[in-house]
């Protein structure tokens, strides 16, 4: 047995260096591409299937980040894979920054992008080794809830820097840079499997992984155009400002911080009820905005909205997995986030087609109709 319960980890040390991590990885790396979608189209002369197709290149990365994290994770440890994935983020937002041209852009979007997929398995692991049972799933769903915090910081540096959207990039490089050093005496090294008995239990597919997976694609698809072209739609379709659009971002990050109740959620309406209510909030935001992306108040509560409930649903979705693989958690995280990306992945460039083709709102209504139907999947517990 190789749990590190007993050593005395701090959950509040691990906590705090864990939202860091993913804050700097997803809101900065990762999703802050979307932030400035409206910059890179002006900047590289990119239309919408160009702008969502370097989308879905962060996605396939994410997706082959995770494949390398959860078999890394117990081999080499916790602490090494997570200082990994802050690495990539610091180098993946450092070449963003001083991209040339659009091949030097989707070359740093790609490796940005994998720091995502490398960092959730080392922290899911860390925490499952080294955390209580009785503060787990809460500590599980508060890190995930770095999203949202790395999102709320990237828009006022926006707005500060205004159309110098490189130095914005530089100061992600910098903040991922010393996130990364943080990680290295935070994260603890957490190798190996919990016990004998839960090894034998790791199988690839055991019983209640086709609904966690399957629910995890339907929202990855059905999240993609809100982090992909909410911020374009404000603009373009909208008619708002840049500045008004930075401050939607911001509400949206700072509303994410809400999804960290994810975990107390599921415990006290159940894991089934969570799921189905989140799915149907995330399809109302997506319509809210696709039917009055004009009025600023509907357009700021939708992005409020969109924001805590996307936290809250991939709070679930770690959760979830982390009891459907009881026995491999970094194996059950990496594959739900490598699904939920592979949703994303797939329909970021269609929906940049339909875009193109038709509308931009029309990615909106099609995506709220993916959630309407991702509320119907049977969420519970093993």
């Amino acid at each position: 047995m190789t749990s590190q319960i007993s050593e005395g980890v701090r959950p509040i040390r691990l906590a705090a260096a864990g939202i860091a991590l993913i804050a700097v990885s997803y809101g900065l790396a990762r999703f802050a591409y979307g932030l400035f979608v409206p910059a890179f189209r002006e900047t590289f002369d990119l239309d919408a299937t160009a702008a969502g197709s370097i989308a879905a290149g962060s996605y396939v990365a994410y997706c082959i980040g995770v494949l390398v994290a959860t078999t890394a994770t117990p081999r080499f440890g916790a602490r090494l894979v997570a200082v990994t994935a802050g690495s990539l983020a610091t180098v993946g937002t450092g070449v963003i920054a001083l991209a040339p041209d659009a091949i030097f852009l989707s070359v740093g979007v790609v490796v940005a992008g994998a720091s995502t997929g490398v960092a959730s398995p080392p922290l899911a692991h860390a925490i499952a080794h080294t955390v209580a049972g009785a503060d787990r799933d809460r500590t599980q769903t508060v890190v995930n809830s770095g999203t949202g915090l790395g999102v709320m910081v990237s828009g006022p540096v926006a707005l500060l820097v205004h159309d110098e959207w490189r130095i914005a990039w530089l100061v992600f490089a910098g903040i991922a840079a010393a996130v990364t050093l943080w990680c290295l005496f935070a994260v603890p090294t957490a190798r190996g499997e919990k016990s004998a008995s839960e090894r034998s239990s790791h199988r690839l597919w055991p019983p209640g992984a086709t609904g966690l997976l399957g629910a995890a694609a339907v929202m990855g698809a059905a999240s993609a155009a809100g982090w992909t072209f909410g911020q374009d739609l404000l603009e373009t379709v909208g008619g708002h400002t840049r500045t008004f659009s930075t401050v939607a971002w911001i509400i949206l990050g700072a509303s994410g911080l809400l999804g960290a109740g994810a975990g107390d959620l599921a415990a006290r309406i159940g894991l089934r009820r969570s799921w189905a209510m989140s799915m149907i909030a995330l399809a109302a935001s997506l319509v809210a905005l696709a039917a009055a992306p004009q009025n600023a108040v509907v357009a700021a509560a939708a992005f409020a909205v969109f924001g805590a409930i996307y936290i809250a649903l991939t709070g679930l979705l770690l959760v979830w997995s982390t009891q459907v693989y009881d026995g491999a958690p970094a194996r059950g995280v990496g594959l739900v986030f490598l699904v939920l990306a592979l949703g994303q992945a797939g329909a970021a460039p269609l929906l940049g087609v339909v875009a193109d083709l038709v509308v931009l709102t029309a990615a909106f209504w099609l995506s709220a109709a993916v959630a309407v139907l991702g509320s119907f999947v049977p969420a519970k517990r093993t």
